[in-house]
């Protein structure tokens, strides 16, 4: 036996063997390298079979700055951005999102095709103006102008109803048990005995004037809020001019262009019909048979459980799917079309009504063709002054002179802040490019003609550059004093009520104490959390009332220059017969609010269990920002 081994680890089929798992261990990690995965791209997110490429997340995160420089009016940065926000966070919560999605696709939670089409074709975006119907052509066009694709919009459709309805199965049934609703019914109905008195500014007393070098340490304790930004102001140099928009076109090019343009300016022919989609070719005969025989597809409709999709002068181009415009437009009036093999499900139509086209005359869209053709010839205008105006600078000629010569025009830029606001705070209404190119460049220097999207284009220069600085106390005199002061009594309030707190804790008498600050003793009974009397009574005194123990002194802000101080002296608890109803009524209210923690830790144990990951490093360079040396991160952790 042990002669035929030796036979055998001699033998070229031994060294083919050791030969193939030397490569297994290098390909699987026998040394910890992996070489198939170095050649695979890097992936933001990993979670199951689901991925986020840095591409991917790059234009998410796009999506996301755009809609916050709309509600901020400014461009954003990716460094402000992440400054507010973590980004560590952002990815573990994105990791955790995917690796639930991964899970819940293989767990068989899987939503069809056509409730997911259900939902895009309702989001009125992607309707034509005109005809007020879904317009396939519409639909990736704004996706394409919102950086995303139909592919990517259906997937996180689909993600969204799994989710949905996993968190609703999730806590269907659920009930929390009844001490939960008993204990808010309890300190809802409870009522409390309490006194108390008020302590204000003037029985704590007021800060005195404050001398400019205590002026002067609080300015350099509030630096970071007190300095000044940076502010530049400009020259804007605009391309475009007034007399663009009178440019005259001759009636040769009219003609011209409209001879182009004829069969697309024409009305096409329209028909009104209705479909019904249905699951299977036998259903859908059915419903064909039932509409040839006179019903209507409403009544067809509802007999077989589906919603029929009515269209009102619906040219062939707004029909999305081929193969059902292709059947539409080979009907005549009131026919019905056999079943279709549509791109969901097969698809029945009858045709209603046809309204024939007409081809459009030059007079029905001469002002159209008119207003295409000087827009053209204004957009060929800003580009010959944005031409003549590099060759006046590449001459050696100065903005000023350049901008003479060519005819533009030259708008002054008031000293702004980097997110576009002046001195006085105010939001100016100055394009994000304009800005961001002001603070590209020194002083004095001018930017190169950068475009702005429709044939326009722009230069700016920096004129003044104002460095952020600290403010002289005089400017700031009386800001300062306010603040100062405001602060001052505010530590005079405060350390009055500890010593009045501690006088109390230490067993003295609450009316002397009271007393020795010259303030009148409150005694209140029965008070009910949830009663008219609690904007009467303040909200330190109520806070302090319902968060207190029997006996125990409480000390609780009453406005912004007064305190309550007040004891708990009696706590009555509720007839349980009267705090049934409401406990029940509280614990269907929890357990609503239950399924949220409850929901998320399922997308946790989904995330471990998908071995979901995140990049940072992958993250951060896919948006442009340095590197870090951050492996991937398991999403739990």
């Amino acid at each position: 036996m042990i002669s035929m081994f030796r036979n055998f680890a001699k033998s070229k089929w031994a060294i083919g063997l050791l030969v193939l798992t030397a490569l297994g261990l290098l390909i699987t990690g026998g040394t910890q390298t992996d070489l198939l995965g170095s050649l695979q791209a890097p992936k933001v997110i990993s979670a199951g079979d689901r991925s986020v490429t840095p591409t991917e997340f790059r234009a998410q995160m796009d999506r996301q700055l755009e809609q916050i420089q709309q509600q901020q009016g400014r461009a954003v940065t990716y460094e402000e951005l992440l400054a507010q926000a973590d980004l560590t966070a952002l990815l573990k919560s994105q990791a955790e999102q995917l690796g639930f999605f991964a899970w819940a696709w293989k767990a068989g939670i899987r939503p069809g095709n056509e409730l997911v089409l259900r939902q895009i074709r309702a989001i009125p975006a992607f309707f034509d103006p005109v005809t007020n119907q879904f317009d396939e052509n519409l639909y990736k066009t704004r996706l394409a102008e919102a950086n995303m694709t139909p592919e990517l919009l259906e997937r996180e459709a689909r993600d969204q109803y799994s989710r949905a309805h996993y968190g609703s199965a999730l806590v269907t049934g659920l009930r929390l048990p009844r001490i939960y609703g008993a204990m808010y019914a309890n300190l809802n109905q409870q009522t409390r005995d309490g006194s108390w008195f008020i302590l204000t500014q003037d029985m704590a007393g007021t800060a005195p004037p404050p001398t400019d070098a205590q002026l002067n340490s609080f300015i350099s304790q509030n630096a970071a809020s007190l300095r000044t930004p940076e502010l530049r102001s400009g020259s804007l140099v605009i391309f475009s001019s007034p007399a663009d928009q009178t440019i005259a076109i001759d009636d040769e090019a009219i003609e011209r262009r409209f001879e182009f343009r004829k069969d697309a300016l024409s009305l096409p022919e329209r028909r009104t019909f209705a479909t019904l989609t249905a699951p299977t070719q036998a259903a859908a005969e059915r419903i064909a048979a039932a509409l040839r025989a006179g019903q209507s597809p409403a009544a067809v409709g509802q007999a077989n459980d589906l919603q029929p999709a009515e269209y009102a002068d619906t040219p062939r181009s707004a029909i999305g799917d081929p193969a059902v415009a292709a059947a539409v437009f080979g009907l005549g009036v009131d026919q019905v079309s056999a079943p279709v093999q549509a791109r969901v499900g097969f698809v029945v139509a009858k045709v209603t009504g046809v309204t024939p086209g007409r081809e459009v005359t030059l007079a029905d869209v001469r002002e159209q063709i008119v207003e295409e053709l000087r827009g053209q010839e204004a957009r060929g205008a800003i580009a010959r002054r944005v031409e003549a105006f590099e060759a006046a600078r590449r001459e050696g000629k100065s903005v000023d002179d350049a901008v003479r010569e060519v005819g533009a025009r030259m708008v002054g830029i008031p000293a702004v802040t980097r997110e576009g606001r002046n001195r006085e705070g105010q939001q100016l209404n100055v394009p994000a490019p304009v800005l961001e190119g002001l603070w590209k460049l020194t002083e004095g220097r001018a930017s190169e003609p950068t475009g702005l999207g429709e044939g326009q284009y722009f230069v700016v220069r920096v004129d003044d550059i104002t460095p952020a600085a600290m403010p002289s106390l005089d400017s700031v005199r009386e800001t300062v004093t306010r603040a100062w002061t405001a602060r001052e009594n505010v530590r005079l309030l405060s350390a009055r009520s500890d010593a009045l707190m501690a006088r109390l804790r230490a067993g003295e008498d609450f009316a002397a104490v009271a007393a020795s600050t010259g303030a009148t003793v409150t005694r209140r009974t029965g008070i009910r959390q949830e009663e008219a009397s609690a904007t009467e009574l303040g909200q330190g005194v109520m806070t302090g009332l319902f968060n207190s123990e029997r006996g125990k002194p409480f000390s609780q802000p009453q406005t912004e220059n007064s305190i309550a101080i007040g004891r708990v002296d009696r706590i009555t608890p509720p007839t349980p017969a009267l705090a049934a109803e409401e406990a029940q009524e509280w614990r269907t209210r929890l357990g609503e609010a239950t399924g949220d923690p409850l929901f998320a830790a399922a997308v946790v144990a989904a995330a471990e269990r998908t071995k979901a990951t995140y990049n940072e490093e992958t993250a951060r360079l896919a948006l442009g920002l340095p590197a870090t040396a951050t492996p991937a991160t398991p999403a739990g952790r």
